[in-house]
């Protein structure tokens, strides 16, 4: 075994990003994304390019607390050390929370079996500044909780939920097992965390801004599963902006990082009820 080999290793990162200015995560012609600005810096040290493999595709926009991600490196730089390097050369939108050496055949995106989104909506008629880069600040009617907390319960398990696939994905179908939907409120904001063994594309911010139809009382919780139960994609009109949406989080079967790194890395809001 020569020495190149004997160096050659799988790195993998979890990785926090804002969104705000950045086009989402795959790299795109003409704009700047996480996945373009990660792999420049990784170059940089390599003195070659190299390709990212992040775990999911996020829209532009939108934040990750914990995404997930893997590179191939040949040389002497230990997997544990990469974090700190890059860290070095990223933009302060972007931190490497941990990287570490995982098996050749490891890979973010097809070895994960689930990913989390956390969506955040703000209720108050008032704006916050603090909370704006984060949530949808929807003040515009009251919602009711319980009745969206109803919509949602039936979508636990295996389903088509091709009614919240946006035009582009080349995914080949659109069933997904949906594994927790949780809706919450404290205070003025609403919390929707959503966890399933894969989405589609744009497929959480189609389902917010449906679902804001039924807390406000356009439609009904039958409606909502009607909806998506018969495919009628021609019915979902609006998107939740792209603000609100974090990848909170992704599962693996095998994963070397401790939860204190990945498990619920976005801080929560606290307001009184």
């Amino acid at each position: 075994m020569n020495a190149e080999a004997e160096t050659r290793q799988r790195v993998a990162l979890v990785i926090q990003y804002l969104g705000t200015h950045y086009h989402g995560w795959q790299r795109q012609l003409h704009h700047r994304t996480v996945q373009e600005d990660i792999e420049r810096a990784i170059a940089s040290v390599l003195g070659q390019p190299t390709t990212l493999w992040g775990a999911g595709r996020t829209d532009a926009g939108v934040h990750a607390a914990a995404q997930v991600a893997h590179f191939n490196a040949t040389g002497p730089i230990p997997a544990p050390k990469w974090a700190k390097i890059l860290n070095g050369l990223l933009s302060d939108e972007i931190v490497i929370r941990a990287s570490a050496a995982v098996g050749p055949q490891w890979h973010a995106q097809y070895s994960a079996a689930w990913r989390r989104y956390r969506y955040l909506i703000y209720t108050d008629r008032y704006p916050n500044l603090f909370v704006a880069p984060f949530c949808w600040h929807y003040y515009h009617a009251p919602l009711d909780v319980a009745q969206m907390q109803a919509a949602l319960a039936p979508m636990l398990g295996k389903h088509d939920f091709s009614a919240f696939r946006r035009a582009g994905s080349d995914r080949k179908d659109s069933w997904l097992e949906m594994q927790a939907v949780e809706l919450t409120r404290q205070g003025p904001l609403i919390q929707l965390e959503i966890q399933a063994s894969g989405f589609l594309y744009g497929m959480v911010r189609l389902l917010v801004g449906t679902l804001i139809q039924v807390g406000n009382g356009n439609i009904s919780p039958a409606d909502f599963t009607d909806l998506w139960v018969q495919q009628q994609r021609e019915k979902v009109k609006y998107a939740a902006p792209a603000r609100g949406l974090c990848l909170l989080r992704v599962g693996y079967p095998d994963f070397p990082f401790a939860p204190e790194v990945w498990f619920d890395t976005q801080p929560q809001f606290l307001f009184n009820s």
